[in-house]
């Protein structure tokens, strides 16, 4: 995807859109050819699920297939979580991050919708070491 669209402050035009959709199916494309030679099938495929599928929606409104529920693979399912969280609590181009409770409130308000309703008893349970995480990352990011 060009830096032209991933640096992009403001909105994204449709056809921006549309590009930027196509980062998880060929970052799964580049994990397929990557990992051809690795001898464990269960690694590369959930590696190439994480890629792949962790735009798409437990409502079925995500990308690239529009996938909804457990057709997701679960491995992905986790991946969505993790990747709005990292998206919400750090600084961006076009964003400043969001509080850690924000980012919280956030995920627990998409369970249902954008995320896996199961997982969120999991989310709630890494919640003060992913704080303590990022909190030793904005450390570093300041100083």
């Amino acid at each position: 995807v060009p830096d032209s669209i991933l640096q992009k402050t403001g909105k994204y035009e449709p056809w921006e859109y549309e590009i930027m959709k196509t980062h998880s199916a060929k970052g799964a494309e580049i994990i397929h050819k990557a990992l051809a030679d690795y001898d464990d099938p269960d690694f590369k495929r959930i590696a190439e699920n994480i890629a792949h599928y962790h735009h798409e929606r437990w409502d079925g409104n995500g990308y690239p297939l529009g996938l909804t529920g457990t057709d997701i693979p679960l491995e992905a399912r986790i991946m969505a979580i993790a990747d709005v969280y990292d998206a919400l609590v750090s600084k961006r181009c076009y964003k400043d991050r969001y509080s850690f409770e924000d980012a919280y409130n956030i995920i627990m308000d998409g369970m249902g919708t954008q995320f896996d309703p199961s997982l969120a008893k999991y989310f709630a349970q890494c919640r003060n070491e992913l704080e303590y995480f990022y909190t030793l990352v904005r450390k570093e990011e300041d100083s």
